[in-house]
């Protein structure tokens, strides 16, 4: 009888040990799935330019991705218009000098929903991890990326701040002409976007 109660009690041990175990290993996956679901948010604002001369920018990034700005009055600004390698290959050629995807095989294109779903996986890069400061590697590319000048044999380092001036440039250019009211700056009113801190 005593054998008998020991094998009772040594299964009845068993079966709780694994009950208990698989109530953890539930809560803890529980708790991994809620992480998953609960993606880190675009940012809203984005300082830029830290170090510039005419102090830094606030790039307000909610309201150039949420539809307040816009370049022609269709709606929200693409995540692709700044960051330009977060789409397939295929779709860069289409936009010379433009030539780098990342990662070079990329099938996907970069939208507010596809960051929502899996933010690290969506490939948002940052802009200095190709276009570094003059005399730093980039973290992504073996250099610095290069263009033509437009109209010349001049090859241009697509340095930080070249890269930023001309797609922040570009765009606010581009909004000019297509919404001549607009309050943004153009390519000479640089401290609209520039401020020192105090």
């Amino acid at each position: 009888m005593s054998m008998k109660k020991n094998s009772i009690l040594t299964i009845i041990a068993v079966v709780l040990a694994g009950g208990f175990v698989f109530v953890v290993s539930g809560l803890t996956g529980s708790r991994i799935s809620a992480q998953k679901a609960d993606p880190k948010p675009m940012p809203d604002v984005i300082t830029l330019a830290k170090e510039a001369k005419l102090g830094q920018v606030t790039f307000d990034h909610k309201k150039h991705t949420g539809g307040t700005y816009t370049i022609d009055q269709s709606g929200a600004i693409a995540c692709i218009a700044c960051h330009h390698t977060a789409r397939p290959a295929a779709d860069i050629v289409k936009f010379p000098p433009l030539k780098t995807a990342w990662p070079a095989d990329r099938t996907t294109t970069l939208t507010a929903e596809l960051y929502a779903k899996d933010p690290a996986g969506a490939g948002a890069n940052a802009c200095r991890d190709c276009h570094a400061r003059t005399g730093d590697k980039p973290k992504l590319l073996d250099a610095i990326p290069e263009v033509k000048h437009e109209g010349s044999a001049a090859v241009i380092s697509l340095n930080n701040q070249q890269a930023y001036h001309r797609t922040c440039a570009g765009c606010h250019t581009e909004v000019k002409k297509t919404v001549p009211t607009t309050k943004g700056p153009t390519t000479t009113q640089c401290t609209m976007c520039h401020k020192k801190s105090a």
